[in-house]
C-alpha cells in the first residue's frame, strides 16, 4: 500500500512539473501552473525578487474576476472568511492582491500555498447566480451549528510532503466515532476532486489511523458526476451531495 500511494505523489509531481510553464515579463516571472480556475483556464501566478527572497502574487485576477461576475466580498461575514482562509495558507491579501513572500528554500511551498488560496477562494465565493441567497460554505456552518456538532474551522494540517493543506473543518474523536476531517466543495469537478484527494493523501498518514475524511459536495446546482464520486472513494474520502447529508448525520454528531 504504501509503495502504491508513493508512486501516486512521484507521478503527481512529475505531473505537476511537466505542466508548468514559465515566461518573462518585464521584471516579473508569469508562472502558468496545471490547475484550472472555474473559467477552465490555466491559473497564472508571478514571481520576482525582492529584498533577497521572492515576492508571488495572483497580481489581484482572483478578486476581480469575482467581483466582475456579481460577486461581491465587501460584506463583514465574506470579509471574515476571506481573511481566515488566507491565514490558513499565510497569504496576505493588499490592493486585492493575493500575495506571499518566499526564500530559495520554502519558495516551493510558499507557491504552493498561493495557488491552494486561488482556488480555495475560487471554490468558496463563486455563485453560480445572483439570486443565491447564501455561500455553500456558509449554509454547511449553519447545519453544523444546527446540529451541535463540535468542530473547529479551517484546520491546516503538514503533509509527508511538507505542504500545508488546509480543511474546513475538523471533528474531534469522541467515545463512538474517530477524527473526522470534513471538507466542503462547491463545485464538484475533476480538479476540485483531485485536490481533496492529494490533500487527503499526503495527510491521512501524519493523523490518526482510524481518522476519517469526508467531502460535502454542492449538488443545488447540477448533479454530482459518477466519476467524482467514484474517484473520492477510490482513495478513502467518503463523497456526500448536499441533497443527501442526513446520510452521515449520524457519524458527525456523534
Amino acid at each position: 500500500m504504501i509503495e502504491d500511494i508513493q508512486h501516486l505523489l512521484d507521478a503527481y509531481y512529475a505531473w505537476l512539473k511537466d505542466k508548468t510553464a514559465l515566461r518573462q515579463v518585464d521584471k516579473w516571472v508569469e508562472i502558468t501552473t496545471p490547475y484550472l480556475d472555474r473559467h477552465n483556464d490555466y491559473i497564472q501566478i508571478y514571481a520576482r525578487k525582492e529584498n533577497g527572497g521572492y515576492v508571488l502574487t495572483d497580481d489581484g485576477y482572483t478578486i476581480g474576476d469575482l467581483e466582475r461576475s456579481g460577486c461581491r466580498l465587501q460584506s463583514p461575514k465574506r470579509q471574515d472568511l476571506l481573511k481566515m482562509t488566507l491565514n490558513g495558507f499565510g497569504v496576505q491579501l493588499l490592493d486585492n492582491r493575493l500575495e506571499v513572500h518566499a526564500s530559495a528554500d520554502n519558495f516551493a511551498l510558499r507557491k504552493h500555498n498561493l495557488v491552494q488560496s486561488v482556488l480555495a477562494i475560487n471554490d468558496m465565493f463563486y455563485l453560480a447566480t445572483p439570486m443565491v441567497a447564501s455561500l455553500f460554505y456558509e449554509d454547511v456552518v449553519s447545519w453544523l451549528d444546527l446540529l451541535e456538532i463540535r468542530y473547529t474551522p479551517k484546520v491546516k494540517f503538514t503533509g509527508k510532503s511538507g505542504y500545508d493543506h488546509l480543511f474546513d473543518f475538523v471533528i474531534p474523536k469522541s467515545k463512538h466515532e474517530p477524527e473526522r476531517v470534513v471538507q466542503t466543495v462547491n463545485r464538484p469537478n475533476r480538479d476540485t476532486a483531485q485536490s481533496v484527494i492529494m490533500a487527503w493523501i499526503d495527510t491521512k498518514d501524519t493523523r490518526p489511523t482510524d481518522a476519517k475524511a469526508f467531502a460535502l459536495l454542492n449538488d443545488s446546482e447540477q448533479p454530482i458526476s459518477t466519476a467524482v464520486n467514484d474517484a473520492l472513494s477510490n482513495y478513502d474520502v467518503f463523497p456526500i451531495p448536499w441533497s443527501q447529508r442526513e446520510t452521515v448525520q449520524e457519524q458527525l454528531v456523534a
